[in-house]
């Protein structure tokens, strides 16, 4: 259920056993906290603990394994002590990161937290042998806390699940947006700005969600729950795909995965200028970037009044996700600095 492990680690699961190896994960969070999460509850005391414990468990058998592969870090809001013992006592390890995870401690609200963890994560770089970073943003923060090694691997898709989309002639266009409760609030930015759009150039929003967020939106809209399974022949249905972000620190860590999602589909897209959506976002040849309200009507409005349009940014995107952002790609790249 969580977006960064099905992309950053299970997804290659099948590509390291066809290779001959053996693979064990162990998750920090279990779905019941993931479920309460993307709910919007508040998470069981017990149920974290028991999420604690369980990992300190796994690290006591760390000596079993010929290497290990940490997700962001090993104990979210606690010292990087478990990282130091892996480093000192251990084979070492190797750390992923897709997100600006750093953050969550250098720019607590709670000013303890800054000062006794704000370089948390700076520690698990430097005791790492191999750093893997899904953009630049999160690659300069790397080298400035002394990375051993760093390598750059974006966040992919597996071509084989997704298709180009087949172009049918519709009454009215499809404006969608794919993402976890937790991002909800990105779209919610800019649903005013699409309200005035339908009046000028009616559409449908389509929006693909994994939790149960109500929306305040006065257009034609429809929600359509996530699921892995389903994910592609919803995103299938748009004709234009959106991600709009805020520009702060945060959001420039992310790694655009909307939009090679959307790509991916041969859909054109319209995504604020912030992080990796400028890398993956090339403008005026498979979409367009939009800082104001103005830049996100008339970029939208391009795109709804013409098809042939839409056609040409989708190919371009698609063109390029088959270039960069392929999983066989990235394992390539993984195979052979793992095995050094």
């Amino acid at each position: 259920m969580g977006a960064s492990s099905r992309l950053r680690t299970f997804q290659y699961i099948p590509l390291w056993e066809n290779e001959g190896h053996q693979v064990k994960i162990s998750p920090f969070f279990n779905e019941t906290y993931l479920k309460q999460l993307y709910a919007q509850q508040k998470p069981s005391i017990i149920n974290v603990l028991f999420c604690y414990f369980g990992r300190l468990l796994t690290l006591l058998t760390a000596s079993k394994y010929n290497l290990i592969v940490i997700e962001k870090e090993l104990f979210p809001f606690l010292p990087s002590w478990g990282e130091y013992l892996l480093n000192k006592w251990s084979r070492g390890y190797v750390v992923d990161y897709d997100d600006a995870v750093f953050h969550n401690y250098d720019r607590h609200s709670n000013s303890v937290v800054r000062k006794a963890m704000g370089d948390k994560i700076d520690k698990v770089i430097s005791y790492a042998k191999v750093v893997f970073v899904g953009n630049q943003y999160l690659a300069d923060r790397a080298k400035a806390a002394g990375a051993k090694q760093i390598v750059y691997l974006p966040t992919v898709i597996d071509p084989y699940r997704y298709h180009q989309i087949t172009n049918t002639q519709k009454n009215t266009p499809v404006i969608g947006w794919i993402g976890s409760p937790t991002t909800m609030k990105y779209l919610n930015t800019i649903l005013p700005v699409l309200e005035k759009l339908f009046i000028i150039h009616p559409f449908k929003l389509l929006i693909i969600n994994g939790g149960d967020s109500k929306l305040n939106y006065k257009g034609e809209f429809e929600v359509f729950p996530w699921s892995e399974d389903t994910e592609v022949a919803a995103i299938n249905k748009m004709d234009i795909g959106i991600m709009p972000l805020e520009d702060s620190p945060w959001e420039r860590g992310k790694c655009a995965y909307k939009l090679i999602q959307y790509m991916a589909c041969s859909l054109p897209v319209v995504a604020s200028p912030v992080g990796m959506n400028k890398e993956v976002v090339i403008h005026g040849e498979n979409g367009f970037l939009a800082s104001t309200e103005q830049e996100w009507i008339d970029s939208l409005a391009k795109l709804l009044t013409n098809p042939h349009l839409r056609q040409s940014f989708g190919q371009a995107g698609h063109h390029l996700v088959q270039q960069k952002y392929t999983l066989e790609k990235n394992f390539e790249i993984l195979k052979k600095v793992l095995a050094s």
